[in-house]
């Protein structure tokens, strides 16, 4: 489950390019799936997996645990105050708001959707270490699918670049091939394999 270049990544026919052009990507990473019939759609995909409701490993949630007790401490995990910050929703036109399938704003799990158009989704959380954003897409290959998952980082306070430092080797080593695996898990129990 490797990272991929933002190169690739960018290359994408994808709405967030625009959207987020002046928010720092800070990495891509993908898993390649099989492809057991054409067709198949992120929503789809998330619809019939319950996004949001991912199981996670036991080290995951032990990491994830830590997180949130020392940001409990430290008050990390509140919202800035209001008009400090402006959703990424708010950049979207129109159009886009139309097409997005879930309501802007819709929980899940720690994070809101931006919008989620049929095989690319956007969503954020904001608090006092960062104002995330994580993208997802399905792209169909002829021999397989590939899923993305892009981590957009703006600095919401000098906190920022130091908080990501420090969670850089658990985001790259164990969080996001753990999450890329239950990917992985989810599309063979709901799709099957070849």
């Amino acid at each position: 489950m490797p990272q991929v270049s933002k190169k690739e990544f960018e290359l994408l026919p994808l709405r967030v390019h625009d959207l987020l052009a002046d928010v720092p990507l800070h990495d891509v990473w993908a898993v390649d799936l099989p492809h057991t019939r054409s067709g198949v759609t992120l929503d789809e995909f998330l619809r019939a997996t319950k996004a949001g409701s991912c199981k996670l490993s036991p080290s995951v949630r032990g990491l994830l645990g830590i997180r949130f007790f020392i940001g409990r401490i430290l008050g990390w995990d509140q919202e800035p105050a209001a008009g400090t910050w402006e959703s990424f929703a708010q950049r979207m036109a129109a159009d886009d708001r139309s097409k997005s399938l879930l309501p802007i704003g819709t929980p899940q799990g720690l994070f809101r959707v931006v919008y989620r158009f049929e095989n690319e989704q956007l969503v954020e959380v904001v608090n006092r270490t960062v104002h995330g954003a994580a993208l997802t897409a399905l792209v169909e290959t002829q021999n397989a699918y590939r899923f993305y998952f892009g981590v957009y980082v703006a600095k919401v306070s000098r906190l920022t670049p130091i908080y990501m430092t420090l969670i850089n080797p658990f985001r790259k080593l164990i969080v996001y091939p753990s999450l890329l695996r239950t990917v992985r898990a989810d599309w063979d129990r709901v799709f099957g394999t070849t």
